[in-house]
């Protein structure tokens, strides 16, 4: 049975899902605004930190399709509590050791070891997170609203992308480990909240199945168009700072004030175009070609920007048009197989976006060592060929 034919199931909400995707998204943007000053007062280099956090992105990358096939043996629930404890507990123990290292001092290789180690059992663990909600999200609803459900999940993300930093502003007067331990409640409330809310189902795939391969003929768009989803995004995250100091001719102290207000904008835009996107009632493949070129619009914009509030209209125009990509990639895929692959389907397009923001900020800088609007410029190109994709299988 194709899973086009699922119906929704009675009493499945999406709000213990919401609620965990804000939840971890909130700790993991909180970390990030906190790792800089944490890095200044250990002695840490920018490089340090680049690449804890991509250890952590490549381990995410690497046990999402397995998380997923875990779940379609096991059960998306036990999957998700089992992900969920693991995640809780390892960014609590990393924020304890950042506080302790703060305290102690610790030497700059014993710090960035431990900050590594962490991120990566981090990596390993919220991997089993997106992977299992998008499968459950495709195991209770039908085809035609999924795309809906997803992007409420992408709203939840983003208002965690929001709220994140800014609690972290409000707190850090207040010493930096009170915001580390504050947000490390949250994925714990999360925990509870999944393990009373969510309802335990029968595993998808009632005997062993080999899991469709990367090279599968129905994966081949949902990768494609998540890759380049994910790619696009951090290179404009990585260099919006940078084109800021450049470009707008900004001190370095406004530049990361007007980053992060582009940043914020871009969270806000998000939370408010997948809000809108569930009212609608278009194909995956629509919203993917529409949101593609609102987004390439966006991005093209942003190479001809010349203030600050130029820049944050071009990158909440580009973020609007993300916010119907990035749900979509996952309906167009879930539609694509049946119910017994949804987790290694799910977690394949969560290693794709993983690839995507760990090969962005890597091109993103080589290219705009020559010039700063050439990164913006290509992502646009690239997103007009996904749309263009999308418009051609459309038409199939």
């Amino acid at each position: 049975m194709n899973s086009d034919s699922a119906v929704k199931t009675p009493h499945f909400s999406l709000m213990p899902l919401m609620f965990q995707n804000f939840s971890c998204t909130l700790a993991i943007m909180a970390f990030v605004a906190l790792v800089g000053p944490v890095a200044s007062i250990l002695s840490l280099e920018a490089w340090h930190i680049g690449v804890a956090m991509t250890l952590g992105g490549f381990t995410w990358i690497f046990c999402a399709r397995w998380w997923g096939g875990l779940g379609d043996r096991h059960g998306r629930r036990r999957v998700m509590l089992l992900g969920l404890s693991g995640f809780t507990v390892s960014y609590f123990l990393l924020c304890l050791f950042i506080d302790l290292s703060l305290e102690w001092l610790l030497t700059p290789l014993l710090a960035f070891g431990g900050i590594a180690l962490g991120r990566v059992i981090i990596g390993v663990f919220y991997a089993a997170v997106p992977a299992s909600a998008a499968a459950m999200v495709a195991d209770n609803l039908p085809a035609n609203e999924r795309a809906g459900a997803m992007a409420m999940l992408g709203a939840a993300t983003g208002a965690g992308m929001v709220v994140g930093p800014g609690f972290v502003g409000l707190l850090a007067p207040y010493g930096l480990g009170l915001p580390m331990y504050i947000t490390a409640l949250l994925p714990l409330i999360a925990l509870c909240v999944v393990w009373w809310r969510l309802p335990d189902q029968p595993p998808r795939a009632t005997r062993a199945m080999p899991s469709p391969s990367l090279r599968d003929p129905r994966l081949r768009a949902p990768i494609m168009v998540a890759f380049v989803a994910a790619f696009s995004v951090s290179i404009a995250q990585v260099t919006v700072g940078f084109f800021a100091l450049d470009v707008l001719q900004l001190d370095a102290s406004a530049a990361a004030q007007v980053a992060g207000i582009a940043l914020t904008v871009v969270g806000v835009a998000l939370v408010l175009s997948q809000t809108l996107m569930r009212r609608l009632s278009w194909e995956p493949l629509n919203l993917i070609r529409v949101g593609a070129v609102i987004a390439a619009i966006g991005f093209a914009a942003t190479a001809l920007a010349a203030s600050d509030w130029a820049l944050w209209v071009c990158f909440g125009i580009a973020a609007a048009g993300m916010g119907w990509v990035y749900p979509s990639v996952s309906a167009l895929a879930a539609n694509a197989v049946e119910s017994s692959e949804q987790g290694v389907v799910a977690g394949t397009v969560s290693a794709a976006q993983g690839a995507g923001g760990i090969v962005g900020p890597l091109v993103g800088t080589l290219v705009y060592a020559l010039n700063a609007v050439v990164p913006y410029v290509l992502v646009a190109v690239m997103l007009l060929l996904v749309s263009a994709f999308a418009t051609r299988l459309a038409r199939v």
